[in-house]
């Protein structure tokens, strides 16, 4: 009782100043303390679990075959494509609005035009199919997947990799970096697997209400498995990040490395405490000068620049059907609602042009293959029910909750989304072995950046295997 007294009195006998330093100190060690003790008892993995998506009820048994598929299309399709393109109405823009409303109407003109006079969809289905495409029945869908072996070469390490795309992007994201992951590194390449998520493009979409990122990284992880892979490495972002995540959650022992460029970090004192202190002394919680440049000034680029920017995620994570019903229905609505994300999310300065920068980065070519992916399978409406889908239940997720132990290897472009410092990343990834600040690229990284993307790919895995 006497120390507890002494103490009292000293505290009281300090100046103001020094008496909130104490506090501060004190829910500072507290907090850590707290953080610690919940830390080491945390679960290090996530259940499997088990689902049927498909109609009805689930068979006794299910087809395990993995059947050939190849994409096509027909003059009808074309057809139809080119009478509503020809229907189309615009409204004018508003003078020097360029894409701060939006998609340009005026731009989106010169897009129509080149894709009913001089977009070629055979030819793109031809390229389409340049790689061996595959389809599968998981949890009563069928999966959609390319599966790209490297040329045989002596004294050659094949190593399997899953690369896993997002919203509003497809598995062609990844056609340009495919070749560069093929070709051999000093004795390594890539057999490279690229699935389509259920509902989006050429997969079948889920039939029943919660499907998730979880389900997802299920069947995902029984592709592997049905595809004779015991351990393999995974590459996500966007949903692509979340999927692979939980993946490297649910079977640990499976995933050699898991690749991400865009990391999902749920908030957590340490990262508040370190976004007061970080801007004036960053050492102190462990922030780089460059972590500093990309998150300062933080309201302006992690707060009123993301609530700019995620009108459309709230309209999905709430009533997707209902927007799903005008973009499934109209291939411009479908294009300027897909394309200008594909503007914003690459560089935040493109709202500034007329044109939103969209042929910096990408050709027209390009950009509508993927719109024609979606426009094609009708499957728009069942992408964005994703969002809810994950969304609907985000704080009791267990996968949220849930660190991850894997070996991991984080590429932070300078145009994602928002930027997470490797110290914060640490308390949702537990085994970094690499972490680049990557000196370009935004958020669909292996468009914009294959080479620097499979570089650094390249680098993570032969760290990691120590090749």
């Amino acid at each position: 009782m006497q120390r507890l007294q002494d103490l009292k009195e000293t505290f009281f006998g300090l100046e103001v100043v020094q008496q909130q330093l104490v506090i501060s100190s004190a829910v500072a060690i507290g907090g850590i303390l707290a953080y610690w003790v919940f830390r080491s008892k945390e679960a290090k993995t996530i259940p499997i679990g088990h689902g049927w998506w498909g109609k009805g009820k689930k068979p006794l048994s299910e087809d395990d075959q993995i059947h050939t598929f190849t994409i096509t299309t027909s003059d009808e399709e074309i057809k139809d494509l080119h009478a509503r393109l020809d229907l189309t109405r615009y409204t004018d823009p508003l003078e020097d609005s360029h894409f701060n409303f939006g998609f340009n109407s005026t731009y989106l003109k010169r897009v129509v035009s080149h894709w009913r006079n001089e977009y070629d969809w055979k030819k793109q289905v031809a390229a389409l199919n340049q790689y061996s495409h595959f389809k599968t029945k998981i949890e009563g869908l069928d999966v959609h997947f390319i599966r790209v072996c490297p040329p045989s070469r002596e004294n050659q390490k094949v190593v399997p990799l899953m690369l896993v795309h997002g919203w509003p992007s497809s598995f062609y994201e990844f056609y340009k970096i495919i070749p560069l992951l093929t070709q051999n590194h000093d004795g390594v390449a890539f057999e490279v697997i690229c699935p389509s998520i259920p509902g989006y493009g050429y997969s079948e979409a889920p039939q029943k209400k919660g499907f998730d990122s979880v389900a997802a990284a299920r069947i995902f992880l029984t592709l592997m498995e049905r595809l004779g892979f015991s351990q393999f490495y995974l590459h996500g972002g966007d949903w692509g990040s979340a999927i692979t995540t939980n993946m490297a959650q649910m079977k640990p022992d499976c995933v050699k490395g898991l690749h991400l460029t865009m990391f999902f970090i749920r908030s957590n004192f340490k990262m508040s405490l370190s976004l007061v202190i970080g801007r004036y002394l960053p050492f102190l919680v462990g922030f780089t000068r460059e972590d500093v440049r990309r998150i300062y000034p933080y309201f302006q680029k992690n707060v009123w620049q993301m609530l700019e920017e995620t009108g459309y995620m709230h309209i999905q994570a709430t009533k997707p059907d209902t927007a799903g019903c005008a973009v499934n229905n109209s291939p411009v609505g479908l294009a300027a609602y897909i394309l200008e994300k594909f503007s914003s999310c690459t560089d935040m300065k493109y709202r500034d042009l007329s044109d939103g920068g969209l042929e910096r980065m990408f050709t027209l070519d390009d950009l509508l293959t993927n719109v024609m992916i979606y426009w094609t399978t009708s499957s728009m409406t069942s992408s964005m029910r994703f969002y809810k889908e994950n969304f609907g239940n985000l704080i009791n997720r267990l996968d949220f909750k849930t660190g991850v132990f894997v070996p991991t290897g984080l590429a932070a472009f300078p145009n994602e989304l928002m930027h997470n410092p490797k110290v914060w990343a640490q308390t949702k990834y537990r085994n970094i072995y690499t972490y680049t600040f990557m000196p370009r690229g935004g958020h669909f990284a292996a468009f914009e950046e294959p080479q620097l993307l499979a570089d650094d790919i390249v680098q993570f895995v032969k760290k990691v295997g120590k090749i």
